[in-house]
């Protein structure tokens, strides 16, 4: 059954709820509004004002008034209506960003987290750089890479690996079909931007510039015991913050994905174990070769020696130093993405316990009958 409402007027209440929302909806056009009124008051004087008589001065500087007010009223109109798109256009990409590159939890399964991204393309707040972290029944596994380029050229090799690693990490339980489950992801991208490039050809070409694109990876896992597994595809090692900071590894990476297949067999590597109160700084090249306006390169090593001086180490702390250390040393101006990464072992120290404490502890006690 269809009722309609009968004539009349509004109730009070109805009437003040409608009127701050016709308010709110004029707001935005009363610049050109007025502008449009002023506009049609001068054409309307001009109409009904005699030529034949002269115009004297005052006439000149009212009719010079009237119009200037009109062009200012319709700048200003346009300017506030492309101030309002460029803040909603501002909030979608803010959003769209903090979904390819989520901030990380402070605390993730024992682990201290803290991260920072700076990209070199202005207003953005990410890059051709990606790093994710994630709880997983293997350990904690953690990605960082560097995409080829800098600024937001990069974000779609940046989607196609994290978008990956996020469900691979939970899926694959060795370390190394994670990295192939990577390799693949960035392999179709690459060939689906050589589709888009070059529809005729089906494949990169030589000149084509997804056939030069590859991602730098670092995959780390660590275990509830601090134990650390790494594989790593052109990325800087990372260093271990203890007492001072020192390389987690020395060995030859393999070349960067994208570039060519990865072996049969991948050497993954055992590192050292992260024991508690000691922490992991990741980081990619855009942070160790940044350079001053004299060419001169960034000391990250001696600025992580300053920052791990009291002990225990703060992620947090350390973050802020190198971020504040590295816009020092650049002038504020950084030519590539950086990516900073700190975990630090936050889980207590298991006490050793003797055999015979052990033995006493699951033998059955006597009942007190």
């Amino acid at each position: 059954m269809i009722r309609i409402r009968s004539g009349g007027p509004w109730p009070a209440s109805r009437w003040a709820r409608a009127a701050p929302a016709g308010i709110s909806r004029i707001r935005p056009l009363l610049p050109v509004i007025l502008a449009a009124g002023w506009g049609s008051a001068a054409l309307a004087w001009r109409i009904a004002y005699s030529p034949e008589e002269p115009e004297s001065p005052g006439r000149r500087i009212a009719t010079s008034a009237v119009f200037f007010t009109v062009g200012g009223g319709l700048v200003l109109g346009s300017r506030c209506g492309l101030k309002r798109e460029l803040k909603s256009v501002r909030a979608v990409a803010e959003a769209a960003q903090r979904v390819l590159l989520r901030p990380l939890p402070p605390r993730l399964d024992g682990l201290v987290v803290a991260a920072r991204q700076l990209s070199a393309h202005p207003g953005a707040t990410v890059g051709g750089d990606l790093y994710e972290a994630v709880a997983t029944p293997y350990g904690v596994r953690v990605v960082i890479g560097d995409v080829r380029g800098h600024g937001l050229a990069g974000l779609g090799a940046v989607a196609a690996v994290l978008g990956s690693f996020r469900e691979a990490a939970h899926d694959e339980p060795e370390l190394g079909g994670v990295l192939r489950r990577l390799d693949r992801a960035i392999q179709r991208h690459l060939r689906e931007r050589a589709r888009e490039e070059h529809p005729a050809s089906g494949g990169p070409q030589p000149d084509c510039p997804a056939a030069e694109e590859f991602v730098t990876v670092l995959l780390l896992e660590i275990a509830a015991d601090g134990g650390v597994l790494a594989l790593n595809c052109g990325h800087p090692w990372p260093y271990r913050l203890g007492r001072s900071p020192e390389p987690l590894a020395t060995a030859v990476p393999l070349p960067p994905l994208g570039l060519f297949p990865l072996p049969s067999e991948l050497p993954v590597r055992r590192c050292a174990q992260l024991l508690p109160g000691q922490a992991l700084f990741l980081y990619t090249d855009g942070a160790a070769d940044a350079r001053d306006a004299t060419g001169g390169f960034f000391g990250l090593e001696a600025v992580l020696a300053d920052a791990v001086l009291d002990p225990p180490v703060s992620p947090a702390a350390v973050i802020a130093t190198v971020h504040a250390q590295l816009l020092r040393h650049t002038g504020g101006r950084i030519s590539d993405d950086a990516a900073l990464l700190v975990l630090r072992n936050d889980r207590s120290r298991v006490p050793a316990q003797s055999a015979e404490t052990a033995l006493r502890r699951t033998r059955p006690q006597p009942s007190n009958r």
